[in-house]
């Protein structure tokens, strides 16, 4: 019988080549979207899931509650992994991580074997502890784990980074100098294996903590926070009666830490933190509210995704439906004929099922070619490096499941509507089921076009909230401004170079800081207080940044009240400039002249307006401005016209201080742009889902068109003979698509604007969702639906009466 059923389903596929290609090609593309999606899904899914024993691994994170605003964050004192170690007996092993590049050698660097002349620029360095090592069970290549890191100024390099410079050979003992740093000589103290790229940890450079100290005694204080702390729990131990024991590191070091300082608020304070254990597989998901400074996913992201995974291919299995159950008259003589011969209904039910089948099967196949050939365009949009799992032992088994499921569930109502029908009633012709009206498929094709317009009015927010990122007043001006990096390795010569840039007829200005408003540059968080009152105010915590005595001229900052830093004015050097921000939150009415402390006393020489240092997701924080030398990179102001004379100049200039190092430079504005490619990458893939659900809703009005035309083909021809004019038959045709479109309209918009305003919540700079975004919605939905329906409107508008009456 399954031979029989198959070959009825191949004859009715080519009998009804449009119908049929409609419902293959539109089940191809939400398979293919589908198939995407879920290979971005359960990438991202599988983060930090390769470390063996990772459900014992957690990092220690904390939330400060200030009056309901509340702090995150990841960073912990030099001694928190030591006391968490010696305190706790269900911790097995704790170790640091320091990723700051605030720090010597942290970031970036540029590197080259002991023996080797030429510099190169590499990345991924962080200080990390032994027992980082073991925590982690990071498998090497070469050399001892136990030991890699055990010794000072020693790093553990990656298997590819061992291959660049030490091709075929054991690595381990070979020496490197970062930054031409000659004092600061490095050994090699194994070669660990890559980190999967589903590990939220993508470092090529460990460099030992061991015997390492940021300034004397900082290893022993709790007044500074700048590592991340991990832990490995022992068997069987309960993680959250762990975090619940975390209180008493408050009161044995956190309190006394602040009472030594002579902090009143002490214990106050210490009631406002609370401590987290952070599971590891929760870091790169579930960390978008903790400011750790990691490049790090969403979940909210994830299950929206797979949201519209979902819709997409219900979209796509309401064609298949409605065009199913529209045709249903078509197929009505078909079923009382093979009822009247003995056929049973579920006979009738096991045969369009297996054309549901078929026509699974078929889109399944496309759907995969579809997803292979658009696999390179998803990981533009989507920022990965994603595979088809051709080789995989599961595909296979996963596709059967997958064409069996939706065959089923697309094709089961079918089934059943079509094996309902009455012999009698269909031999009679009285049937009228599916003929000319539908309340299931009209409301199917309102929710196809709910979700069209819901994804277009996401983008066109997206989009606009992406342009005011972008082009909005930040207080500071980004264009032609030229960095150039890795100009550490120039030692002292540093500021020569930056008077002979200043010579160059291109260069307006130059600032040699590594402290910029861009992410990825340097950064350093500190508590600053009024003078006198450090022992009875909580404080503020500000960014205090290292610049020179041109930096607010080259980044066009304006001053608003005092001076600039005066090279002339040896007294400068203990001078800050603050923000009005800071100036605010010190309570700060006139702050020129003002002393305000930190581990020192600073008086105020002048006050800058506010510009966004960080992302536009944030407020303005409080910043100062300290002078003195930060020289990882040289900001180059250029003249507007005169940017490309300017770079082989720049770059002749390069080569007579460095000749055994390539220049390295970007752009501010290109910086600037690259803070929010999250949402340019997001606002990419909601129009290409947009137009995909379009494009599938439209293939299922077209064919939903052309069946209700042929339907009313006899009325079409009655009204003609009656003077009715091509204009009134196509707008009668198209009136009700319409009505459908616009009660969408009404349903999706309250929806989109609802789901939009909860997304624009991260920001705080944000635009607000205007009217006209969803009449433009509304507009371009109902002219889609338009040009979908006219094409066969017009066509049976135009047709001769007298045929379509002669047929009847």
């Amino acid at each position: 019988m399954f031979k029989t059923y198959f070959n009825i389903a191949l004859r009715q596929l080519r009998k009804q080549k449009m119908y049929a290609l409609i419902k293959i090609g539109g089940f191809a593309l939400s398979i293919a979207a589908c198939l995407l999606i879920a290979l971005y899904i359960r990438d991202e899914l599988s983060y930090d899931k390769s470390y063996p024993d990772n459900d014992r691994i957690f990092r220690i994170t904390g939330e400060y509650n200030d009056k309901g605003n509340m702090e995150t964050g990841a960073d912990w004192p030099p001694p928190m992994a030591k006391a968490l170690k010696q305190d706790y007996p269900e911790v097995e092993y704790s170790g640091r991580i320091m990723p700051h590049e605030l720090f010597y050698c942290a970031g970036s660097n540029q590197v080259r074997r002991v023996d080797a002349e030429q510099n190169t620029y590499e990345d991924k360095f962080t200080f990390a502890d032994q027992s980082i090592l073991d925590i982690l069970q990071v498998p090497m290549v070469y050399g001892d784990r136990a030991m890699a890191l055990a010794q000072p100024r020693t790093m553990v390099i990656a298997k590819s980074i061992a291959d660049k410079y030490f091709p075929n050979e054991n690595p381990v003992g070979k020496l490197m100098i970062l930054n031409n740093d000659k004092d600061r000589i490095y050994k090699i103290g194994g070669v660990m294996k890559d980190f999967p790229s589903t590990s939220h940890l993508q470092y090529n450079f460990l460099l030992t903590l061991t015997g390492y100290e940021l300034w004397k005694g900082e290893q022993d204080g709790w007044m500074s926070s700048n590592y991340y702390t991990y832990v490995k729990l022992r068997k069987g131990a309960n993680p959250i009666q762990f975090q619940d024991k975390l209180k008493s590191v408050i009161t044995r070091y956190y309190v006394p830490a602040l009472k030594s300082e002579g902090n009143v608020q002490a214990d106050e304070m210490a009631q406002k933190l609370r401590f987290l254990v952070q599971p590891v597989a929760d870091i790169h998901l579930r960390s978008y509210k903790i400011d750790d400074g990691l490049h790090h996913g969403d979940i909210r992201f994830v299950w929206l995704f797979g949201a519209i995974a979902c819709f997409i291919l219900l979209i796509a299995c309401i064609n298949f439906v409605n065009l199913s159950t529209a045709k249903s008259a078509n197929r009505a003589k078909e079923v009382g004929l093979r009822k009247v011969l003995g056929s049973y209904r579920s006979g009738l039910v096991q045969q369009f099922l297996t054309e549901s089948m078929l026509y699974s099967c078929c889109s399944f196949v496309l759907g995969l070619l579809i997803a292979w050939l658009l696999l390179p365009y998803f990981n533009m949009l989507a920022g990965k490096s994603l595979s088809m799992p051709w080789t995989k032992w599961w595909l296979v088994p996963l596709i059967t499941v997958a064409i069996v499921a939706t065959g089923f569930f697309a094709g089961i109502y079918p089934s059943l509507y079509l094996s309902a029908f009455k012999p009698i009633l269909v031999l009679k012709g009285q049937l009228s089921r599916g003929s000319k009206n539908s309340v299931l498929r009209n409301g199917l094709v309102v929710f196809q076009f709910c979700t069209s317009i819901i994804l277009i009015i996401s983008t066109l927010v997206i989009y606009k909230q992406t342009h005011y990122l972008l082009n909005a007043k930040i207080g500071f001006d980004k264009d032609q401004v030229m960095l150039i990096q890795g100009t550490n390795t120039l030692g002292e010569h540093v500021r020569e170079f930056k008077n002979e840039l200043l010579k160059l007829s291109q260069v307006k200005n130059v600032s040699v800081s590594d402290f910029l408003p861009v992410s990825g540059t340097k950064r350093n968080g500190n508590t600053f207080w009024n003078t006198g009152k450090k022992t009875t105010d909580p404080g503020i915590f500000a960014q205090a940044w290292t610049v020179d005595d041109s930096y607010i001229q080259t980044l066009g900052i304006k001053l608003i009240a005092g001076r600039n830093f005066s090279p002339e004015m040896p007294s400068d050097s203990q001078a800050v400039i603050i923000n009005k921000t800071m100036a605010e939150k010190l309570n700060l009415k006139d702050p020129v002249g003002k002393t305000i402390e930190n581990w020192g006393k600073y008086p105020i020489i002048g006050v800058v307006e506010d510009f966004n240092f960080e992302s536009m997701r944030g407020k303005v924080g409080a910043l100062s401005m300290h002078l003195g030398n930060s020289t990882t990179i040289v900001s180059v102001k250029l003249s507007s016209k005169e940017v490309k004379d300017a770079l082989p100049a720049i770059n002749s200039l390069w080569k007579k201080f460095a000749p055994t190092q390539p220049i390295r430079y970007t752009f501010l504005d290109e910086n600037f742009k690259n803070m929010y490619a999250d949402v340019q990458r997001m606002g990419n893939i909601f129009t290409s889902f947009a137009i995909l659900a379009i494009v599938i809703a439209c293939l299922g009005l077209f064919a939903l068109s052309a069946f209700m035309a042929e339907q009313r083909n006899k009325e079409i021809g009655i009204r003609k003979v009656l003077g009715a004019s091509a204009t009134n038959i196509t707008a009668m045709l198209s009136i009700s698509f319409v009505r459908l479109v616009m009660l969408a309209i009404l349903i999706a918009s309250p929806i989109a604007w609802w789901g939009m305003s909860k997304w624009l919540q991260d920001f705080a700079y944000r635009i607000q969702i205007d009217w006209w975004m969803v009449a433009l919605a509304g507009i371009v939905a109902i002219m889609i639906a338009l040009a979908t329906v006219s094409f066969q409107s017009i066509r049976a508008a135009l047709a001769n009466p007298v045929k379509s009456l002669r047929s009847e």
